[in-house]
This record gives C-alpha cells, sequence and structure tokens, in this order.
C-alpha cells in the first residue's frame, strides 16, 4: 500500500513538473514572439518611413525638375518677346525714317512747284505782252497791206482762232494743277505708303506639273503591262501623264491645279515605294486627296487669321484654301489676294473706313477663280453667287462683281478693291507677261501717240507703264503740250485694255543754233 502512494505521489510529481516546464517553455516562445513580432513592427515602421521619405524626395524632385523646365520656357518666351519686340522697334524707326524722308521729298517738291508757278506767271506775263505786239502789228500790216475786207476778216478770225486756244489751254492748265494740288499729292502719299509696304513672291503659272524620275526604267513600271498602271492613275486623279523623251521625268498635265497637285503627290509616292498596280495606285492617290485636302484647309485658315476679319464660313475657308494652287499671269491667287487685302486695309485706315470690311472684301476679291474651272460663268459672277450664298456682307459682294467693272461699285470699298487689285497686279515682278503680248502692247501704245498731229516721235517705256512723245516745236506751244498729253491719254483709255496707269509724258525742246 505504501508502494502504491508513493508511486502516485512520484507520477503526481512528475506531471506538476512536466506541467511546469511545459508552462515556461509556452510562455517562453510567447516571450519570444512578441519580442519578434515587435522587431517586426518596428522594422515595418522605418521601412514605411523609409519609403515615404524617399516618395517625398522623388516628389521635390519632380516638382523642382517640372518647375525648372517652366522657367526656361518661360524665359525662352519672354526672349522671343523681347526679339519681337526689337524688331517691331527697329521696324517703327524704319517707317519713321521713311516718313522723315517722304517729308523732305514733298517739301522739295512743294519748293519746285512754287518755282514753276512763278516762272508760269513770268510766261503768262510774256505771252500777254507778245498778243499785244501782235494785235498792234495787225494794225499796222492792216493799214500798210490795205487788205480786202475778207481777207482782213480772215486773218483776225485766224489770229482770235490761236489766241482762243492758247487762253484754253492755260485754262485748261491752271484747273489741272489746281485740282492736282489739291487731291493728287494725298493721294500719292497714301498709295506710296501702301505699295512700299507690299512685298511678294510670285510663281509661274502652267498648266503642267513635270515628276522626277531616280531613272528610266521607272517609266516601264509608271506605264504597266499593256499600259494598265498608267490608265488607272490617269482615272484615279482626272490628269493626262504623258511619257516622253523627256530624260528621267514624266508630265502631269490638267487644268484643275487641285487634280494636278493631287496627282503629281500620288506619283511620287508610287515611285518612292516602288510598288505600282492598280489596287496601290486607288490607295495612293485617296491618300494624296487627303493630304491635299488638308494643306486647302490650312492655307485657308492661316490667310483668314492672318487677316483678322473675323468668321468666315468652314466651306468659304475651304474655298479660299483651293486659291493656293491657284495662279494668274504668274501671280499665285492666295497671295495676291492676301496682298490686296493687306493694301485695302492700309487704304481704308488712312480715309477712316472699316478696316476689318476692306479686309475682307479684299482677300474674297478673286474667291470666284477657286471654282470657275469647274463651273459656267466668269469668277466674278460665280465669286457673288458664292458670297450670297453665305450670306456676306453687301459691301463684299458688289467688290466681287465690281472689281473688273462687271457691275458698277455702289461704295467706297469696292473702288479701293478695285485700286488694290490693279496695284497688286501692275507691280514689277509680280505678273509674268508673254514677249508677244507685250511687245504687242508696246506697239499699239506708239502707234496710238503717233497719231497725233506735231508728234515727232513716241516712246513707250518703264514695260508699258509709261510712254514719252517727242513733238515739233514748231507747231506746238507749252500750254499746248498739256492739252496734247490729256488727248493721248483719254485715246489709250478708250482704245487699249491694260492694268494699271500709264504715264504719258509730251517733250517740246527747241534750239537755236548760230554761227560767226
Amino acid at each position: 500500500m505504501s508502494d502504491l502512494w508513493i508511486t502516485i505521489v512520484v507520477g503526481v510529481a512528475a506531471f506538476a513538473a512536466a506541467w511546469m516546464l511545459a508552462r515556461f517553455s509556452i510562455q517562453a516562445r510567447l516571450r519570444k514572439a512578441k519580442s519578434a513580432a515587435e522587431d517586426i513592427l518596428d522594422n515595418a515602421k522605418k521601412e514605411g518611413e523609409r519609403q515615404k521619405n524617399k516618395i517625398i524626395v522623388q516628389a521635390k524632385e519632380e516638382w523642382f525638375r517640372h518647375r525648372d523646365e517652366q522657367e526656361n520656357q518661360l524665359k525662352q518666351r519672354q526672349r522671343k518677346i523681347e526679339e519681337s519686340e526689337g524688331r517691331v522697334e527697329e521696324r517703327d524707326k524704319k517707317l519713321n525714317r521713311r516718313e522723315d524722308t517722304l517729308k523732305q521729298r514733298e517739301n522739295v517738291v512743294t519748293q519746285k512747284e512754287s518755282e514753276i508757278t512763278a516762272q508760269r506767271e513770268g510766261l503768262r506775263a510774256k505771252d500777254e505782252e507778245l498778243a499785244r505786239l501782235v494785235k498792234q502789228q495787225n494794225v499796222e500790216l492792216s493799214k500798210i497791206t490795205q487788205l480786202s475786207f475778207e481777207d482782213a476778216k480772215h486773218q483776225l478770225f485766224e489770229n482770235l482762232r490761236r489766241e482762243f486756244n492758247k487762253e484754253v489751254a492755260d485754262i485748261y492748265k491752271s484747273i489741272v494743277d489746281e485740282a492736282k494740288a489739291n487731291a493728287t499729292r494725298e493721294a500719292k502719299r497714301i498709295l506710296t505708303m501702301t505699295i512700299e509696304s507690299i512685298a511678294s513672291e510670285h510663281a509661274s503659272e502652267t498648266s503642267v506639273a513635270v515628276v522626277p524620275l531616280p531613272s528610266e526604267e521607272v517609266k516601264g513600271r509608271i506605264i504597266g503591262r499593256e499600259g494598265r498602271n498608267i490608265k488607272a492613275f490617269e482615272q484615279a486623279t482626272g490628269v493626262k501623264v504623258i511619257v516622253d523623251d523627256t530624260p528621267e521625268a514624266v508630265v502631269l498635265s490638267a487644268f484643275d491645279p487641285v487634280r494636278r497637285e493631287v496627282a503629281r503627290i500620288a506619283l511620287v509616292k508610287l515611285i518612292d515605294n516602288g510598288k505600282i498596280h492598280p489596287q496601290r495606285v486607288d490607295e495612293v492617290v485617296a491618300q494624296a486627296e487627303q493630304e491635299v485636302d488638308k494643306n486647302i484647309w490650312r492655307e485657308g485658315n492661316e490667310a483668314v487669321a492672318n487677316m483678322g476679319i473675323g468668321k468666315i464660313h468652314a466651306d468659304l475657308i475651304r474655298t479660299l484654301g483651293r486659291l493656293y494652287y491657284r495662279t494668274s499671269y504668274g501671280q499665285n491667287v492666295l497671295s495676291h489676294s492676301q496682298e490686296v487685302a493687306h493694301i485695302c486695309g492700309m487704304m481704308a485706315a488712312e480715309l477712316k473706313l472699316d478696316v476689318r470690311l476692306a479686309k475682307r472684301a479684299g482677300l474674297m476679291h478673286d474667291i470666284g477663280k477657286a471654282i470657275s474651272q469647274n463651273q459656267e460663268g466668269t469668277h466674278t459672277q460665280l465669286g457673288m453667287e458664292l458670297a450670297k450664298k453665305y450670306n456676306e456682307d453687301p459691301v463684299v459682294i458688289n467688290a466681287i462683281g465690281s472689281h473688273h467693272e462687271d457691275i458698277a461699285a455702289d461704295n467706297l470699298i469696292s473702288l479701293l478693291v478695285s485700286a488694290a487689285d490693279a496695284i497688286s497686279g501692275s507691280r514689277p515682278g509680280a505678273r509674268r507677261d508673254t514677249l508677244d503680248g507685250y511687245v504687242k502692247r508696246i506697239d499699239k501704245l506708239e502707234k496710238v501717240a503717233d497719231g497725233f498731229e506735231a508728234v515727232s516721235k513716241a516712246y513707250a517705256i518703264s514695260a508699258g507703264r509709261e510712254i514719252r512723245v517727242m513733238v515739233q516745236p514748231e507747231k506746238i506751244g507749252d500750254a499746248e503740250a498739256d492739252l496734247l498729253a490729256s488727248d493721248i491719254a483719254k485715246k489709250i483709255q478708250q482704245e487699249l485694255e491694260y492694268p494699271g496707269h500709264i504715264k504719258v509724258t509730251v517733250i517740246r525742246e527747241s534750239k537755236a543754233t548760230a554761227y560767226a
């Protein structure tokens, strides 16, 4: 019995010892796990702080980088603005110098006019003295010769006719001089300032475009087997392709400049790609049409934006853009239209008229030329119809129709458009005349002047912009020379067609030679 209790006691003691050891072990593990968890949390917090600081540093760096970029951009813009201001200031100085030069020239001209007026007064006094002497001589001759009544009357009438013609010439000359002194000076000033401000490029008018080839072998690929490629190309573009003996080049022929440009771009793309077949032709032509349409829209938008004429219908913008591919007498029509708009704006500003409306009328005056190749009618008629369709201002519509005198101008802006159109078309280098037309115009001018009595010889100079007439001094006086110049100018207006103005200068020179 005692052994049993001893065994039980030992067992209980062993169990208690094992339980105590297990508890201590579990507590130790818990303390270790808790310590490890605390270490993990500390490490996580430290890593979080490091990541947070890293992100903040990166954000600051990114902010500083953006700030530096913005500051650089602002500095560049400021530099450009300063350069622009410098150019504007330099241009203002040039304009001021030009204005001072013009004023000096005007003062010199005024002084010369005063001197000429004084000389004319002296000549007039001499003419009056000469007339008195002629009358006195007539009386003395009548007494000496004892002419019959009819002869004396005839001679008297002849003398009176000469005196009357001379008096009429003097009156005409004085009226013209007075009108020029009051009106021409201001008109010249406005036109001179306007023309000096205008300078633009010009292009050659042609109905063909030449496409260079890398080699003669490409011509065979363009034609294709049995002409399939060239037929497909001509059908897709509506342009005639001329493959001749011209070395390393083919010619595209069409009256429609837009179609011709589409064909040129498409053919260049096909040649660069090297693959030429009917399916590829249709695809490339479609791409070229899109490219030309974008360019038309861009050119039209830029023209309207440059003029500062306000909003304009999208269809009219596209129509204006088509003028980029149109030329007239070697002058690009869109550039010509912008030049006319600038001239109209400057003259309207001088005359205190609506500058924006004047520019709008000038820009759109030739808009009918963009569609005149595809529709019946003159470009002025088509332009008026197009402007009416999109409810343009009546002044613009009248300016379009009247700038070639197809209809009467009913406002001052329409007259400015006609004048600006003539200035742009007639300035040196604006248009290209054929040699045959130039020679014919010169010959007609000289024949008109040679047809007048007392004219010795006439010479057309300055590309037909001026004609100088030499007269026989014994048959015409200084006063009659003014009348002759006016008569020649009127006959030129009646019989010839020409852009701009033609200056008529009559030169009378008498020489007295004696030998001793």
